[in-house]
C-alpha cells in the first residue's frame, strides 16, 4: 500500500484526489509544517528537497508532484499510454502545470525567496498577470481536451487546486483570481465537487464545503498549514 506524506491544502492535495478518485489505497503520514517536521532527519531522508509531498511506493519514495502524477498515470492507467495521440497533450499539459504555472503561483505566494523588499510589490503585478494568462492557456486546453482535464484525474486535479490557491493566497494580498473568469475550469471545478470523494477530502484536511467553486482559509481537524 502507498504512504502519502502530506499537509493539509499543500500540494499533497492534488495526489490525494487522485488516489481517492481511482479508488487507490493508500496510508496519509502528516507531515507538520507547524513543527518544520519537513526539515527533519527522517523526512529528509525520503525526499531531499523537504517538499511537500511524497509517496511512498513498492519501488521507493517518489518526491515532486509532476514526477508522482506522471507514475501514478502510467501505473493506474489514469492517462494516455505510450503511444496514444494524446500522450504528447498530456505530458505537455502536465509539465506546464508543474514547470511553469504551479512554479509561477509559488512566486506569488514566497516572493521574499525571489526579489528584495523594495521589489515585491513589481514583482506581484508581473507574477499575476502571467498567472491571468496561464489559466486562460488552462481553460481554453480544458475545453479543447475535457478527458485529460477530467476531474479527479492528474490534469484536472492539478489546474483545480492551482485555482483554489490562486483564489485564497496570499492572505493579506489583494485578490486577484476569480473561476467565474475561466468558464471551462469553473465547470471541471463542480465536477470536482459532486463526486463522493471531494467532502472526506474536504474534512480531512479542513477545506469547507466548497473547496473549488468557493474556497474558504483551512480549518484542518489533521494537523496545520502554517
Amino acid at each position: 500500500m502507498y504512504r502519502l506524506h502530506y499537509a493539509p491544502d499543500n500540494a499533497s492535495l492534488i495526489i490525494r484526489l487522485v488516489l481517492d478518485g481511482a479508488g487507490i489505497p493508500y496510508r496519509t503520514a502528516l507531515v507538520d509544517r507547524a513543527r518544520r517536521q519537513q526539515d527533519s532527519q527522517d523526512y529528509r531522508a525520503l525526499n531531499p528537497t523537504g517538499l511537500i509531498p511524497t509517496l511512498e511506493t513498492p519501488v521507493g519514495p517518489i518526491s515532486e508532484t509532476g514526477a508522482i502524477l506522471l507514475w501514478l498515470s502510467d501505473t493506474h492507467n489514469l492517462g494516455p499510454a505510450l503511444g496514444s495521440p494524446d500522450r504528447s497533450i498530456f505530458l505537455r499539459w502536465l509539465f506546464f502545470l508543474s514547470n511553469t504555472a504551479h512554479a509561477d503561483l509559488r512566486q506569488i505566494f514566497y516572493p521574499h525567496q525571489y526579489c528584495p523588499a523594495e521589489a515585491q510589490a513589481g514583482h506581484f503585478e508581473i507574477m499575476i498577470n502571467r498567472m491571468q494568462q496561464h489559466f486562460g492557456l488552462l481553460d481554453d486546453a480544458a475545453r479543447g481536451h475535457p478527458g485529460l482535464f477530467a476531474a479527479a484525474r492528474p490534469l484536472g486535479a492539478y489546474v483545480l487546486a492551482l485555482t483554489r490557491w490562486a483564489a485564497l493566497y496570499p492572505v493579506e494580498a489583494p485578490r486577484w483570481f476569480d473561476l467565474a473568469d475561466f468558464p471551462t475550469l469553473a465547470t471541471l471545478a463542480r465536477a470536482q465537487e459532486a463526486r463522493v470523494e471531494t467532502p472526506v477530502i474536504a474534512r480531512a484536511e479542513g477545506l469547507g464545503a466548497h473547496p473549488f467553486t468557493a474556497p474558504e482559509q483551512p480549518n484542518p481537524p489533521e494537523g496545520s498549514v502554517l
